[in-house]
């Protein structure tokens, strides 16, 4: 009885795999292995691939947008790159690969890929090299940068006065921590355009309106205040709606922490602690916690009469009796009789007073005053 056997189609050959084993492999099940093998691609490759970087921050283009790397350089990203292009055969198994980078100029990598992996049972190997293109471009970010984009403009002003330099200060820090907060979470569009101060206080130019509304809102919710907003329609998008623009402005209490005032209730100056919400203080005849009306806010009628940076150190004569000491006029240097509020160290040598057209008044040590704000 004569056997019968296959023979390859392509070489000739007898074929000695059972058909059951090629059928379950994918192509033409009559070749033999050697066949089958010569003309298997255990990887699919492209020709080249490029990488779109940013020439000014960095980032990759990904898909359909700009992604940070944080990446000295982009060997690592060309790795990436690399491997999400390429395909490995169906029937391969147990597949691992290594690469070795060739820099062949400053925009062109030759990545050398190596890989090794089973396929039905027999072992296969290939090797494949990609060329690696890098392309210097703009990001959408850095483009409106350059182009001085913004969407906000955040306005700091103060009501009767013009806000401190530690104000002014104060604020720019915080659109930067808004602005890295965003970073943070991924926003790309989140950047301060331009930071100018002005007579009347600070003009923010922000990438968006989410940016300046949170801005605002942080710098009354830190120094008190108030803030408005107002659109300005500045274009149309594609499908016809309004583009616009908002502004935030911030009014900043009359009054800040550490000024000296005297309210029109004939009970004494005051020591501002707070100016969030409703002023409060010290009353520094008594040195009772003082706060304004519902109806008064931050703003009550008062005249101003210093700061705490005005207070001057004198020599503490005597204590008269609960309500009154003795010290130093600091010009005249003659023994004034003034209140003694409860805060006064009767033991202490000398104190902080304040002279003013209100008369002489002993002042809390600093970091009291420094403390008032948590009263708020």
């Amino acid at each position: 009885m004569s056997e019968t056997r296959a023979f390859c189609p392509r070489c000739g050959d007898a074929i000695d795999t059972p058909l059951e084993a090629r059928e379950e492999r994918r192509g033409d099940p009559a070749l033999c292995d050697s066949c089958y093998f010569d003309e298997f691609e255990l990887i699919d490759a492209p020709d080249r691939v490029q990488v779109r970087v940013c020439a000014t921050c960095g980032a990759v283009h990904r898909g359909n947008r700009w992604v940070d790397v944080g990446a000295d350089d982009y060997t690592e990203v060309a790795v990436e790159e690399v491997s999400e292009s390429l395909a490995v055969h169906f029937d391969a198994e147990e597949v691992a690969w290594s690469v070795e980078p060739e820099q062949v100029d400053q925009t062109t990598i030759r990545m050398h890929c190596f890989f090794t992996g089973v396929v039905n049972g027999t072992p296969v190997e290939e090797q494949v090299t990609v060329p690696v293109k890098i392309t210097r471009q703009t990001c959408d970010r850095c483009g409106r940068i350059s182009g001085d984009y913004y969407a906000s403009i955040v306005q700091l002003r103060a009501r009767d006065r013009t806000p401190t330099d530690e104000e002014v200060e104060r604020t720019r820090e915080i659109a930067n921590e808004v602005v890295d907060e965003m970073e943070a979470t991924g926003d790309r569009n989140a950047f301060v355009t331009d930071a100018s101060e002005v007579d009347a206080g600070l003009n923010l130019k922000l990438s968006t309106n989410k940016i300046g509304m949170k801005v605002a809102r942080r710098v009354v919710e830190e120094f008190g205040g108030s803030y408005s907003d107002s659109e300005t329609l500045v274009s149309e998008d594609e499908d016809g709606n309004g583009v616009y623009r908002v502004t935030f402005a911030v009014r900043l209490p009359p009054y800040r922490p550490g000024e000296v005032i005297d309210p029109e209730d004939d009970e004494g100056p005051v020591l501002v602690t707070s100016a969030r919400g409703n002023l409060k203080g010290t009353r520094l005849t008594t040195g009772e916690r003082y706060e304004a009306s519902y109806e008064e806010g931050d703003a009550p009628d008062a005249k101003r009469l210093g700061t705490i940076d005005d207070a001057e150190e004198t020599t503490l004569v005597a204590v008269e009796d609960e309500r009154a000491v003795q010290v130093l006029d600091p010009e005249t240097y003659r023994a004034e009789t003034i209140a003694r509020p409860d805060y006064l160290d009767t033991d202490a040598d000398a104190v902080p007073v304040l002279k003013s057209r209100a008369g002489l008044h002993v002042l809390p040590e600093d970091d009291r005053a420094d403390r008032g704000g948590e009263d708020a």
